[in-house]
């Protein structure tokens, strides 16, 4: 089952977010083989981290839960809130497999929030910027909660143009970069 997760940071956290980073990414190492995708979202000097992105195929809510809330840097509250989706792979791959890279390009997190009727289901015609594409669902994957997507764009109006907009409640567009461990 694949999941999406979106830890938001809380104002001020940043010094621990840093102080934490090792603990971070050994924690994440263990999750290597599942993981999906992965990587900060950035305020708009492109560099502040705002959140973490980590879209993960693990067994069950339960394994999901686990991975969320046990994270070092949620643990330690460096984290104000998660957003905790099951989550569908339309696109059948990573983002290690995205043709355009790990760098290179604006690229964003796009979420799009509603409720009702599915919208946005099927992958978009134009794939080439789109680096994970899929429905946020509720746990037992029966029920439609929305849309997340990481893509490479020019800009966010850009990047928000990948979902129909008057089908959501909501739609939040964040930068994004791939992360990682360093090389």
């Amino acid at each position: 089952m694949e999941f999406f997760c979106y830890h938001r940071d809380r104002p001020g956290s940043l010094p621990l977010r840093r102080e934490l980073r090792e603990e971070h990414w050994s924690y994440m190492d263990r999750y290597a083989k599942e993981m999906i995708a992965r990587g900060p979202t950035l305020a708009a000097d492109g560099d502040t981290p705002t959140g973490s992105v980590h879209i993960v195929d693990l067994p069950d809510p339960a394994a999901a839960r686990a991975f969320a809330f046990d994270e070092p840097n949620h643990q330690a509250g460096v984290y104000r809130d998660v957003l905790l989706r099951r989550w569908r792979n339309t696109l059948g791959r990573t983002m290690w497999d995205f043709p355009g890279g790990r760098t290179g390009g604006n690229r964003y997190l796009v979420l799009g929030f509603g409720a009702g009727q599915a919208a946005d289901l099927a992958v978009p015609s134009d794939r080439d910027g789109l680096i994970a594409y899929g429905p946020l669902l509720s746990d037992d994957g029966d029920t439609w909660l929305g849309t997340a997507a990481l893509v490479r764009a020019p800009d966010p109006d850009t990047a928000r143009t990948i979902l129909t907009r008057d089908r959501y409640d909501d739609i939040e567009v964040h930068n994004w970069q791939s992360g990682g461990r360093p090389s």
